[in-house]
């Protein structure tokens, strides 16, 4: 068996090492055989250091994900204006990365055609494989897995169904003011309520008639309420939909438009009045009762919207 130094060559055999080590204690402690067995083992960390770093390498390049490439010979034959087949409508028409639908309240939406899928990004990411594609043809399954007829409209005329330059809210849009005087054990007190257009967006998702999600956009309301009691102010108050976050879930009220502040009665504890969180072309809605004393605080419950009522 040898030992190899790196040190001027030197081969070094078992026995003349056992040899020079019995002469002297001191060649064992300092001699050339000794440093040269601590160079190799040196040598031989390092060694295997650098095998496990070319290891952790070639790891690493091999669960690199591999991102899928977009589809642009698909994406580029779907440009243009897709018609229903059977009804002649219109469904959607392509230009460069966006979707754009007839109706005034569908958002435009990025798509991407990857594979055999056409991805939709809006709110989140929808997916719609693709039955058949060809130059003038264009088939997809729906979310309820029905799959849509579509074909390349060749009418110049069919681009004014895209005129629209940005989606038009459906709500009212204009101030309401209401004023209403009640007397409470001979105490006369005034209550004022005005509606006010904001600018904020609310975007509610929904399915057209093609069963392609998209995204309508409405525009929310803030309620001013007053409470007088003769000529003093007893409260004042500009209500926002964040104002019932707790008790409207969260992903319901981000879809809500605070629509209305209804008088509903005056009592000995205070006046109530019922806020109206309406869902956009939906049956659904939230009645939150507000209660504002005769001290002017102001307290809330839920009237409906879910199986038990809730307060704070």
């Amino acid at each position: 068996m040898f030992f190899i130094a790196l040190n001027r060559n030197i081969i070094v055999t078992f026995a003349e090492r056992t040899r020079c080590c019995t002469q002297c204690d001191k060649v064992l402690e300092s001699g050339a055989c000794c440093v040269i067995l601590t160079r190799m083992r040196n040598c031989f960390y390092i060694f295997i250091l650098c095998m496990v770093a070319v290891a952790c390498q070639q790891g690493s390049k091999e669960s690199t994900p591999v991102v899928p490439e977009e589809d642009m010979q698909a994406k580029q034959m779907l440009q243009g204006i897709w018609m229903d087949e059977d009804e002649e409508a219109p469904s959607f028409r392509a230009e460069g990365d966006t979707i754009f639908y007839p109706d005034t309240t569908s958002q435009p939406a990025r798509f991407a055609i990857i594979g055999d899928t056409l991805f939709i990004y809006g709110a989140h990411t929808s997916r719609y494989p693709i039955v058949k594609q060809a130059e003038h043809i264009f088939q997809f399954k729906t979310q309820d897995d029905e799959v849509i007829h579509l074909v390349k409209s060749q009418n110049a005329d069919d681009i004014h169904y895209f005129d629209h330059c940005k989606p038009v809210a459906l709500n009212q849009r204009q101030t309401i003011k209401r004023d209403t005087v009640v007397f409470v054990a001979n105490e006369r007190y005034h209550f004022y309520v005005q509606v006010n257009p904001t600018k904020q967006k609310v975007v509610k998702q929904a399915l057209n008639d093609d069963g392609l999600e998209v995204e309508n956009v409405y525009y929310d309301n803030s309620i001013r309420f007053i409470l007088f009691h003769g000529a003093n102010r007893v409260y004042q108050h500009d209500f926002h939909r964040e104002d019932f976050q707790k008790l409207v879930p969260r992903e319901v009220l981000r879809q809500c438009v605070l629509s209305d502040l209804v008088y509903s009665h005056a009592d000995t504890d205070g006046v109530r009045y019922v806020a109206q969180l309406a869902i956009p072309d939906s049956p659904s809605s939230y009645e939150v009762e507000i209660l504002v004393s005769y001290q002017g605080r102001m307290s809330m419950s839920l009237v409906s919207g879910v199986p038990d009522n809730a307060s704070y």
